[in-house]
Parts: structure tokens; sequence; C-alpha cells
């Protein structure tokens, strides 16, 4: 089962129209990671841009490492195996290197990604992410995946993942939000001492109404030093905390700086410096969901 490439592409919020493109160009520039869920619906764009490259020889299937992610609403055992075929065919590949389980909740089964009643309040599903996990073992089993991870699991829930008896397969990685506004610090040592690696998504933080991580004096004082974009300085931050970044653009320039992230290093006054943001500042909250009975930031990590 192969490393998960450090730095890879994120899909997340990337128009059907653009992705295609984006994913063309992360290829050409050397992405070998690509990240994707069926909560994008953006599958089947992506997967003309893996083909596209495929076909012209630029890279082979298995110098690729393709992930994505099981949907709440098919938590049920039984609609497992059916929602990773449906990724497949949508991306057109016959494996993803890695499924992940989105959120460790469980919703109502049906059409809508987030389905609510009358009081516009998530219906959960009367599922356990220890059953999911089983079904998602099966995947392994049958060579439909090669890997399985989770993502937004707390420290509880993962201990509880662990922690599980008759365990097949140990997740490989935890995706989570991570940038210098949430360090993550707590989560990310917990999961490493376990042999959990973790992945950050919206690792450039994004405006959340009055949060610019981008123009944040210390990142850029750093940026200047280094001759790097603000972008750089984020992203090579958590390469040098052991973590697996992948941010999202569809902007072809924007797609090759930030991979070009290998000829330089933070020095330890940096680190210290970027670390030193941290205010637990959470930008994907998922707030219909707060009251479920897995809802993951109801603790502090």
């Amino acid at each position: 089962m192969g490393k998960i490439p450090v730095v890879g592409l994120g899909t997340w919020k990337a128009a059907p129209g653009q992705v295609t493109e984006a994913v063309k160009v992360a290829i050409d520039v050397g992405y070998r990671h690509l990240d994707c869920a069926f909560l994008y619906h953006n599958e089947e764009e992506v997967g003309a841009g893996i083909q596209c490259k495929v076909e012209e020889g630029v890279v082979r299937r298995e110098d690729l490492f393709i992930v994505s992610k099981l949907w709440c609403t098919c938590h049920q055992k039984s609609l497992v195996r059916t929602a990773c075929c449906k990724t497949l065919k949508a991306l057109k590949l016959k494996y993803l290197d890695l499924y992940l389980m989105h959120w460790p909740m469980g919703f109502k089964p049906g059409v809508k990604d987030v389905p609510v009643d009358d009081n516009g309040l998530l219906i959960p599903s009367d599922t356990d992410f220890l059953d999911t996990w089983e079904a998602m073992e099966d995947l392994v089993m049958a060579g439909l995946v090669r890997a399985i991870g989770v993502s937004n699991f707390n420290h509880e829930q993962l201990e509880r993942l662990l922690n599980k008896p008759n365990l097949r397969f140990k997740p490989l990685t935890n995706q989570i939000e991570c940038h210098p506004y949430l360090t993550q610090k707590n989560l990310i040592s917990f999961c490493q001492a376990r042999d959990v690696s973790v992945t950050a998504y919206r690792p450039l933080g994004g405006s959340s109404g009055e949060v610019d991580l981008m123009h944040d004096p210390v990142i850029q004082t750093i940026a200047r030093k280094h001759r790097k974009s603000a972008a750089q300085i984020l992203i090579r931050f958590q390469i040098q905390r052991n973590v697996i970044v992948i941010p999202k653009s569809v902007t072809p320039e924007r797609i090759l700086e930030n991979i070009q992230v290998f000829d330089f290093e933070l020095t330890d006054e940096d680190m210290t410096g970027i670390l030193g943001l941290d205010r637990g500042l959470r930008l994907v909250t998922f707030p219909r969901a707060e009251s479920h009975k897995d809802y993951p930031f109801s603790i502090e990590y």
C-alpha cells in the first residue's frame, strides 16, 4: 500500500466546468495525489481529467494516488459498497487508493445530501461509525480500495475506532481542517503517536467573514524573507509538521505555485511564529449537525 504523496490537489468547491482543466494542469506539473468526494458533485469531471492524462501517456494510473469519501447518507452497511462503486464509475477507475469516511456522522439515506425535517433540523440515521467501518474494510478485501481512513474525527472517535474489537484495517489518515488559525496541535500529536497520518484540508484558510490568513502580517513577513508566496509558506508549514496537505485551486499559476514548496525550508523561528497564530478558529463547523450524537466538534480536539 503506497504512501500518500505529501501535496495533493483539493477539489472541494471546484466548479465542474473548471475542475477537469485543473486536474490536467495539476498532473502536468507533477501532482500525483488528487482528493475527491461524492459530496463535491464533480467526480465525473475529475475522472475526465485523469483519463485524459493517462491516455496521453503523461502518467500511469498506478502513479496516481486518488482519494474519495463516503458521504454521511450512506453509512448503513448495506449502502457502502454501492456508494463506493458509484464514485469509481464517476471517476472511471477500477480502484481507489484511499477511501475516507467523510464525517463520523450518519444521516438518513435518500437523495438529499443533508436531509432535514420540517423544522430544518438534520435527520440522523440509526448507525454507528464502527459498523460503517466494517463495510469499508470489506471494500479493501474486495480490492475496490487499497486503503481506508477517516475525516473530521476527534481524538475520542479515533480512539474508539482504533480500539474496536476485530479491527481488520487501521485508518491510514485522519483528514481535518488545519491552518495557522487552527493548528490542531493536540489532534495531530494524538494521530501521529498512533501511526495515523494527518491530512490538512483548508490549509490556506479562506475568507470566512473577517478571516484572511494569507494577509496575516506574520505570514507576509516570512513570505518576504523566503521570497515565496503566502500560500507556499502555509503549505510548507504543514509539510514540516509531517502533515499531508491538499490545497485547492483551479488557477493554473496557483496550482503550480502550490507544489513548488520543496526548494526552501522554514526555520524553527518561522515555525514558532506561525504556530503562535493559533486561535482555535474553525471555518468548517457544519452547524446543522450540531445536535448529532457523533458531531465531532463538541470537545476541544
